[in-house]
């Protein structure tokens, strides 16, 4: 539970909800309340093509400049010719996930006239268990309660408000956009509608929304553009909304659900909406005792947890449980996977467009939900994936003149594959490539034969390009990619200047070796493509190692040992072999573990907040569990910045959403992930139970339904930092690895 004393202030204090198409978030008002609305497909822009198919033509004196150490001059020359064409993502074609627009209640109470009023009590809660808000509060001896949420059920916006007596409702309810959209009422019902700038003939994407009320007791008028209740006891609000998003049929779409939706009684929608989320929510559990905060409101909690070094146990648990609740109400089979912001916009122009970033954002946001045990969740990724396939095969050709296909540093629901408008950002290759990643551990955990099938072309695909695009180092005779960059970050040359173009960086280095590893693999378990995967495992020997340690000790981001420009950066991607693939390892590589962990003490352990769950991340992999809680506690430091920020910073609003800042809600992911992470590991070939527990939580704990590579579901219940009990099982019951209390048995599997 989440809970606050108090209404909203600010629109990061506001209780997120969404049954993975719309959303809302609710402030909780007294006297004037905003509900922000959302869709998660609801996006300006359209489909272009931003390649400059002469980029190619470059490609070769770009990597000469490489290879004779004038990277700056290749840099030049990239900015010239092999950046996309047009302004890329600060274009109106690019264009933005936005918010669908505001829900207005304005109140009126009986016997109050003064509209600045404080309720004689106040209590604004967030249920994980039911997916359903609350605010209730006494005014003038009048108890309200207003309930909020995203059914699952009839998949529409519901908001009840009751008054323990009866008449003593009194409102007016409107709906509004900053831009490009049209009001009417008709009838009883409010509607909104409009159509989004597209960045060419302004005909983009279009949607439509119907506001509709049912009353218990008063009446109901409507005006010019809202609707008044007067005197009535219980008032159900329903806000159905939808998108042409492949959906021709929307308009009527919206008019089909919201006359389903009113048609059942409200106890059954809920019953219903609890029922089905339930379903997704209540596979997990985690308990590791009774926090001594636990009765204080959740921003209270956040600023003791920072204050007294997290000794409220039970703040964890909830802080993941939340990630969970975050994943299941912001996507679903079918649509769209979360954004930059999963579901939730307050605004037209969202931070970074609110798009996919493929340099770790997107791949973040997914982290969790495997071992979560939520793994349907992953096929939304898997099918924005898939769509990337024909504009990609376009990019490889006209720049890299490669066979496969590619995407660069940013994506959108129009399929953009091309480099991002600079060369500093933009070059990056890896982002098909880690994407692949993603697809990958959902087999890995599924072990589902029938969905390797369908997503093999997509891996063989991306593993074509690097086959094709790779080049001989003459130097190491390592074969590498060229041009690219680790991610958003620079280094020194020996001239003095700085540049972020090179050949092979680590990042690259370690896709490169883990996708191919991969389709080897899959090409076996399907029987096919014998000719290709013998191709593949040769030039997997050609590849540099999995890291390369650099003269004071780190694991090195360049092919070579290159002055980074800033030691902090945010960005660890020369990490990518540590998580989230399984190259570097305690047990397989410790060599690569100490210069890791050599490489995250320079690093540090500020940043933005999805920074510091990376961080989370790679030293739970290196089992230093007071590490990792150390980077918990950081990132749950209480924040309400909402500046664009890139360096030191991050933490949490009082509504628990993650700090860039502004909002991304990586962070929150990401750290769900880590919290796993601590508790399990299954990627070094054997299921690792409390493999960086901190000492926080060694005294007691439960976590059960989380899952493990190889279809296995794991509970774990431990005292004083020893497992005491646990099972691991599965659909199909075989042989597995355990590492318990620090010893590797073989342990059979029971039956699901």
């Amino acid at each position: 539970m989440l809970w606050y004393n108090s209404p909203a202030k600010m629109w990061e204090e506001t209780l997120p909800l969404g049954n993975g198409r719309l959303g809302m978030t609710p402030d909780g008002g007294v006297w004037k309340e905003n509900i922000v609305l959302n869709d998660i497909t609801l996006w300006s822009g359209s489909k272009q093509d931003a390649n400059n198919y002469e980029a190619y033509k470059s490609l070769p004196k770009i990597r000469q400049l490489i290879l004779e150490g004038k990277n700056d001059e290749a840099q030049d020359l990239v900015n010239r010719d092999f950046v996309c064409k047009g302004p890329g993502s600060g274009g109106a074609q690019w264009g933005k996930y936005q918010m669908l627009g505001n829900l207005q209640l304005n109140f009126t109470y009986p016997g109050v006239k003064n509209p600045n009023t404080n309720p004689e009590t106040y209590r604004r809660e967030l249920d994980l268990n039911t997916a359903v808000a609350k605010a209730t509060y006494r005014l003038n001896g009048v108890n309200y309660k207003k309930e909020y949420f995203c059914s699952f059920d009839s998949d529409v916006n519901m908001i009840r408000l009751t008054a323990d007596q009866p008449g003593k409702l009194n409102l007016s309810i409107t709906i509004n956009r900053p831009e490009k959209s049209t009001v009417k009422v008709v009838g009883n019902e409010l509607q909104m509608f409009g159509q989004l700038d597209n960045g060419t003939d302004g005909k983009g994407m279009r949607y439509f929304s119907r506001v509709n009320a049912k009353l218990t007791g008063g009446s109901i008028i409507a005006d010019q553009n809202s609707l008044i209740i007067e005197n009535a006891t219980e008032v159900v609000i329903y806000v159905s909304a939808a998108t042409d998003f492949k959906d021709p049929n929307f308009e009527k779409k919206t008019a089909d659900i919201l006359f389903t939706a009113k048609k059942k009684p409200f106890q059954l929608e809920l019953s219903n909406h609890i029922t089905k989320y339930a379903k997704l929510f209540k596979r997990v559990s985690i308990d590791l005792g009774e926090g001594n905060s636990t009765k204080l409101p959740t921003n209270l909690r956040l600023d003791n947890f920072y204050k007294n070094y997290g000794d409220d146990v039970a703040l964890a648990p909830l802080f993941f449980q939340f990630g969970r609740y975050l994943s299941i109400s912001s996507t679903r089979v079918g649509l769209l996977p979360p954004n930059l912001q999963g579901l939730w916009a307050n605004q037209i122009n969202t931070p970074w467009n609110g798009d996919y970033h493929l340099d770790v954002n997107v791949q973040m946001n997914h982290w969790a939900i495997e071992p979560a045990n939520l793994s349907e969740l992953n096929l939304p990724l898997s099918e924005l994936v898939r769509s990337l396939q024909k504009p990609g095969e376009r990019t490889a050709k006209a720049y890299y003149n490669a066979d496969g296909w590619i995407a660069h540093v940013i994506t959108n629901v129009w399929g953009f594959t091309e480099p991002g408008e600079s060369a500093s950002w933009g070059a990056s290759n890896a982002g098909s490539g880690w994407l692949c990643n993603n697809l990958w551990e959902h087999y890995a955990f599924s072990q589902d034969l029938k969905y390797l099938k369908s997503i093999y072309p997509v891996l063989k695909g991306s593993a074509a390009f690097y086959k094709s695009a790779l080049i001989k180092d003459p130097k190491s005779g390592w074969l590498v990619t060229s041009p690219s960059v680790s991610p958003e970050n620079s280094f020194y040359l020996p001239n003095g200047r700085t540049a972020s173009i090179s050949m092979g960086p680590t990042i690259d280095n370690q896709i490169v070796r883990e996708l191919f590893s991969n389709v080897i693999t899959a090409s076996k378990l399907l029987g096919i493509d014998a000719e290709f995967r013998a191709e593949l495992q040769s030039r997997l020997k050609m590849l540099p190692p999995a890291g390369i340690i650099s003269k004071d000790g780190r694991i090195q981001e360049w092919l070579e040992d290159y002055k980074e420009t800033d030691p902090q950066h945010r960005h660890i991607s020369h990490l990518y072999g540590l998580y989230p693939a399984a190259l570097i390892t305690p047990y397989s590589t410790p060599a690569l573990a100490e210069a890791a962990k050599k490489t995250l003490e320079v690093r540090g352990d500020d940043g933005p907040s999805w920074s510091i769950a990376y961080k989370q991340l790679f030293w739970a992999r290196l089992q230093d569990g007071n590490r990792a809680f150390k980077l918990l506690r950081e990132i749950l430091k209480p924040t309400l910045r909402t500046d664009i920020n890139y360096g030191a910073g991050g933490g949490v609003y009082p509504n628990m959403l993650s700090a860039g800042p502004p909002f991304q809600i990586d962070g929150n992911f990401g750290a769900s992930a880590a919290i796993v992470e601590m508790l399990l590991q299954s990627h070094d070939g054997f299921i690792d139970l409390l493999p960086a527990i901190p000492d926080a939580w060694k005294k007691y704990g439960m976590i059960k339904g989380l899952k493990a590579r190889g279809n296995f579901t794991v509970d774990i219940n431990w005292k004083d930092g020893k497992v005491t009990k646990y099972r691991v099982y599965s659909s199909n019951p075989k042989m597995v690895k355990v590492r318990l209390n620090g010893k590797i048995i073989n342990v059979m599997a029971t039956k699901a």
